[in-house]
């Protein structure tokens, strides 16, 4: 095989990747039109206030909870700007450097976020969760950290290393 030639899918490779391509499209319109619907939200928003309500004191740098959105920080910085309007997030100052900037949870973000999630579980769970039966569900996370470690080697996602890729234990 010359090595200028591309290496074509093979049939099964071109099915797998047509529908995995139809689902990564797919699923986020889903998931963003439900918490739209009922929860005047963007999946987007969703991923900030979740973000922050999982950190230490509900406050994270901007640049980290961007990473952890997967989203720019200038994208992150007018999400912020809205939620800050909205009464469900602040910015300070970082006190370990005055050059950088956190974002805090406040209350009634707290509050938006606790009344948002019933229903967005529940879409995720309709829609990826329940069509699984639990080897499934195990397959497809092993396989979306494979994925997510090919995309970044260095991810430093929670349980995203190597032995994350094997391991089958539930840590919930």
């Amino acid at each position: 095989m010359d090595r200028d030639e591309p290496r074509w899918l093979t049939a099964p490779e071109l099915e797998a990747w047509k529908a995995f391509s139809a689902m990564i499209i797919k699923l986020p319109a889903a998931l963003d039109a439900q918490l739209r619907a009922d929860a005047g939200l963007n999946q987007f928003e969703y991923l900030v206030l979740a973000g922050l309500s999982d950190a230490p004191e509900r406050t994270l740098r901007m640049s980290d909870l961007a990473v952890l959105a997967n989203g720019s920080l200038s994208r992150l910085s007018h999400v912020v700007k809205r939620l800050e309007a909205q009464g469900y997030v602040r910015r300070e100052r970082c006190p370990g450097d005055g050059r950088a900037t956190n974002a805090v949870l406040t209350e009634e973000g707290f509050r938006k976020l606790a009344s948002s999630a019933p229903g967005h579980v529940e879409q995720v769970r309709s829609l990826v969760v329940d069509p699984l039966d639990p080897e499934q569900l195990d397959q497809l996370r092993r396989i979306c950290l494979q994925v997510l470690q090919a995309m970044d080697p260095g991810l430093s996602w929670p349980a995203c290393g190597p032995e994350a890729a094997g391991a089958t234990e539930d840590v919930g």
